[in-house]
């Protein structure tokens, strides 16, 4: 599958890196804004193609799928550009600003005949796959918690007044989509739509939010979601049943889980062993090969965004 890049920062760096050890990735071409870039970031990564002409890219027969690493608010515009000229789309998260832009995403998947995916690394590894199975083992689950707390390297400068694109929240970015989502998408693909959510959040000077919580009701169960990009911690996550607790060391990217009893005893674990975005690339090729539209994961990136509007509510935050 022959990959054009939408995107040159250093999360397409660490996609790229994870591409190649992937079977059927393959770099095709590049776009960026200006040419100077587009060149620089080919070179860099060897991508024999690159342009800074949006349509020509696009037009491209020979890509097959298009990565989407641009700032938020350009997610859904620009997938459904590529989606229009027939592309498959690998989106980063989060896939859409709200459940408005999603909805036109599908549609315009509908209509061509193509594939899109949000790439969620976190809910393809093997790790968090075996979440499902373990949730079945530790009796009727009472609470999770879910936090994913990173100070940002941008913070410093921000509080001394330069603001750079993590805290504007006309670029679609703040706590809530940048981190938050990382544990929305999680609850809902393991326990699916809460019942009720009720959100609060710190809102910075800009108008992005730095941190906030999200509580959320399922029938028999309650959820404590927290992120912040001003703050840090490196708490395991966890889910709490009846009968025994499972722990996940990173609910960004799961990579060491441990099924507990009650007592604190570990009696199982699993522990993934490839970098985090090779399993998202893996399973959307598989995906369009197999023609397997349920393995796109739509209806959880769909929830997400309907809690992430309810939050956004909520909270205050101005990003449509």
């Amino acid at each position: 599958m022959k990959f054009g890049i939408i995107g040159t920062n250093w999360i397409t760096d660490r996609f790229i890196e994870a591409g190649r050890t992937v079977n059927e990735f393959e770099l095709h071409s590049v776009y960026s804004r200006t040419i100077e870039r587009a060149q620089s970031f080919a070179a860099q990564h060897e991508i024999p193609n690159y342009t800074d002409d949006l349509d020509t890219f696009l037009s491209d027969e020979a890509v097959d799928i298009i990565y989407i690493a641009t700032p938020n608010i350009l997610h859904h515009q620009q997938a459904i550009q590529a989606m229009n000229h027939g592309k498959h789309v690998l989106c980063e998260k989060p896939i859409a600003t709200s459940e408005k832009n999603f909805n036109l995403m599908y549609q315009a998947m509908q209509n061509n005949n193509v594939f899109f995916m949000e790439a969620m690394k976190s809910i393809y590894s093997p790790s968090f796959k075996k979440l499902h199975e373990w949730i079945h083992d530790i009796g009727t689950i009472r609470r999770v918690n879910f936090h994913y707390n990173q100070y940002s390297s941008r913070y410093d400068k921000y509080k001394e007044g330069i603001v750079e694109n993590a805290f504007k929240p006309e670029l679609g970015n703040g706590a809530l989509m940048d981190l938050g989502v990382y544990t929305i998408s999680p609850l809902v693909n393991l326990f699916g739509m809460p019942k009720t959510v009720q959100a609060t959040g710190k809102l910075l000077s800009t108008g992005a939010d730095g941190q906030g919580t999200i509580i959320c009701n399922h029938h028999y169960m309650t959820s404590v979601l927290s992120y912040s990009k001003i703050i840090d911690s490196h708490l395991p996550s966890e889910i709490i049943g009846e009968e025994g607790i499972i722990l996940i060391d990173k609910i960004s990217a799961p990579n060491k889980v441990q099924k507990l009893n009650r007592q604190g005893d570990v009696i199982d674990e699993l522990v993934s062993d490839k970098l985090p975005m090779s399993y998202e690339i893996a399973h959307f090729i598989e995906a369009i090969k197999n023609n397997d539209e349920q393995a796109l994961n739509l209806k959880t990136s769909h929830e997400t965004m309907k809690v992430m509007d309810e939050a956004k509510q909520q909270i205050g935050i101005l990003i449509k």
